[in-house]
């Protein structure tokens, strides 16, 4: 069966695959304009633009590693812009969406930046975004799709906004446990059946029904062309993914980290306590065997990343900063980087160009 085109708001996207927006720096300007380029929809992460092309649009860093000082450097607007920019050159005027997490520090603050940095559509997850639409108040053209985990949180979230603003979402994306990164549940209940994409999706198949027509996007553990027919058979138009898109020529990160990723078995991949208060999936690397045997680097916190992380004191806790150490995977630096992964990263086995997987996606091959 040949996949269909589907809107978000006012924009089309070709091809109904969405490329999940990854930070700190997985997923930027050639990446996302890549994939924007190729029919699907290239999604920029707002996280850590502190750390783009070595902090050269980043006004002040701290210490020998050039931190990014406090949230508004950390989350550098003159280095979203410049993604952007790039990513423009690369797309043209093809949907480009921006992914902003709700548990990050001046929420409503990066979303204004990246709505002027040209962003078509915000993507929000790591939290159920209830004032998304405030944000947004002034660029009204601008699409928001919200990442929920349940039925029950997408009428919650519907309930709110319609009461409040007016308004509903324009598409959103259900994502299940094996996603890479924070998970939309606690530990135990990442492994419940009932919990899993082919279980969740359904039911918020359902819920949008109640609020009139919206895309429904699958996320989480997608990897191949079956997988989406899958999902498409379960009543979602399109699916989003992460980790398959890692493994892309154009991918921003660094080359360790892809390397990582490709040597992993299925037993490195593990969820980890991460300061936001939920688990997180990534590698099992060096980085996690110091913190068991507190040789982890000291955690100071210098970027204010993410709101639930309390200025450090959750870090201190889990035993690593999240904002250092995923800007270490960033920077190729193996012993101390964060390496996030989907539960199917280990399947990893080569490097090509976004082009290249776009066609295999499609077509099956």
């Amino acid at each position: 069966m040949a996949f269909k085109s589907f809107k978000i708001g006012k924009y089309t996207i070709e091809k109904p695959i969405i490329q999940g927006g990854m930070g700190v720096g997985i997923s930027w300007d050639q990446l996302a304009g890549n994939v924007s380029l190729e029919g699907g929809l290239g999604v920029i992460s707002a996280v850590g633009t502190g750390v783009y092309k070595k902090r050269e649009y980043t006004e002040k860093v701290i210490g020998k590693d050039a931190r990014p000082f406090d949230a508004m450097n950390f989350y550098s607007y003159p280095a979203l812009q410049k993604i952007f920019d790039n990513a423009r050159e690369i797309c043209g005027e093809r949907p480009l969406a921006a992914n902003v997490l709700y548990a990050q520090s001046e929420y409503n603050r990066v979303v204004e930046d990246a709505c002027k940095a040209g962003a078509d559509m915000i993507i929000t997850g790591a939290g159920l975004p209830l004032t998304m639409p405030e944000a947004t108040k002034n660029y009204p053209d601008v699409a928001l799709v919200p990442i929920v985990s349940t039925a029950k949180a997408l009428r919650i979230l519907c309930r709110r906004w319609k009461k409040t603003h007016g308004r509903l979402p324009d598409a959103v994306i259900v994502e299940g446990p094996l996603s890479g990164g924070h998970q939309g549940f606690k530990y135990d209940e990442c492994f419940m059946e009932e919990n899993q994409l082919e279980n969740i999706l359904p039911p918020v198949v359902e819920e949008a029904k109640n609020w009139g027509s919206m895309p429904i996007i699958a996320a989480g553990g997608v990897w191949d062309h079956d997988d989406i027919q899958k999902m498409i058979d379960l009543g979602a138009d399109a699916v989003q993914m992460g980790t398959r898109f890692i493994g892309t020529i154009e991918c921003d990160t660094s080359e360790v980290m892809k390397q990582m990723i490709i040597k992993s078995t299925a037993d490195d991949i593990k969820l980890f306590k991460s300061p936001v208060g939920y688990p997180a999936r990534g590698i099992n690397s060096q980085l996690h065997a110091d913190i068991l045997t507190g040789d982890a680097p000291k955690v100071a916190c210098i970027s204010n990343c993410v709101a639930p992380c309390n200025r450090g004191e959750e870090a201190k806790i889990v035993g690593y900063c999240i904002a250092d150490r995923l800007s270490d995977a960033y920077d190729g630096i193996a012993e101390t980087g964060l390496f996030f992964t989907g539960s199917n990263g280990y399947k990893l086995k080569e490097i090509i160009t976004v082009k290249e997987l776009m066609n295999k996606l499609m077509n099956g091959e």
